[in-house]
């Protein structure tokens, strides 16, 4: 049976949803709403808490509850990475008019804010065994930030590794000054000649940090998404691992498999 809390809980949530409260609405005061559901102000208020850690609402301090406007969402498909690899051949002209994140969010290049740092960094134990290389290689991590200029947080949050002598071949490779890279990684690596023949990604889901939590501008209670992607070239060697970080409150990940017939 559910709790008096959480009944308050739904009715708001479905005026929510139906749209009868809409974005950036301010919700009636604490005190009226004990009044309409006849409970306790501690009760109330308790159910807004949950509502607050949904990422239905925002509290804002000294004015109310107010209905959190949503944020952009990501629609993430497994198809995406066929997208790349076809686009990674085309002339830069064409390659320069859309990327990846683009293509998740419906968004312009004009939209979107991007960062990028790169640094050297040895191999740990588990990356090393990622890439088939001895612990202590020289890798390149690549740190990325992509945000919606209206809303000022990033999609996620993105760190990928190559082996540093693979892409040294190509200095332009490891100056962070030419992100963001038209064509993305997939064409970098075919700067290279290197051309990709699968890509592997394992998602969980657990608990933010305070860091992420923070920089991903999500609230108490929403858990992130964590991507982690091997790309591994036609001859089956690994080239680019890596971590993608993001919230689960506005990212939506999509898998197509086609079947084959009988």
């Amino acid at each position: 049976m559910a709790k008096l809390y959480e009944r308050i809980a739904d009715g708001l949530r479905q005026d929510i949803r139906s749209g009868q409260l809409a974005s950036g609405e301010k919700l009636p005061a604490e005190t009226a709403l004990a009044e309409r559901y006849g409970k306790s102000l501690p009760t109330v208020r308790q159910a807004l808490g949950v509502l607050e850690a949904e990422g239905l609402i925002e509290k804002v301090h000294g004015r109310g509850n107010f209905v959190r406007r949503p944020r952009r969402r990501v629609e993430r498909i497994n198809e995406r990475h066929q997208w790349e690899k076809d686009r990674a051949r085309q002339p830069e002209e064409v390659r320069r008019t859309t990327g990846a994140t683009e293509h998740d969010t419906g968004l312009t290049i004009d939209d979107l804010e991007f960062s990028a740092k790169y640094d050297e960094v040895p191999a740990s134990s588990d990356l090393a065994e990622v890439f088939g290389v001895p612990e202590g290689t020289r890798l390149l991590e690549r740190s990325y930030r992509t945000s919606y200029r209206e809303e000022g947080v990033p999609f996620n949050l993105v760190r990928s590794y190559l082996v540093y002598d693979t892409v040294a071949a190509n200095p332009d490779l490891l100056n962070e000054e030419l992100e963001p890279w038209p064509g993305g990684t997939q064409n970098q690596l075919f700067t290279l000649g290197i051309e990709l023949g699968k890509i592997t990604e394992r998602i969980t889901a657990r608990p933010p940090t305070a860091e992420e939590s923070e920089e991903l501008g999500i609230k108490a209670g929403v858990s992130v998404l964590v991507l982690r992607k091997t790309s591994t070239d036609t001859e089956g060697h690994v080239v680019e691992f890596s971590e993608v970080t993001l919230p689960g409150d506005r990212t939506e990940m999509v898998f197509t498999t086609p079947l084959d017939r009988w």
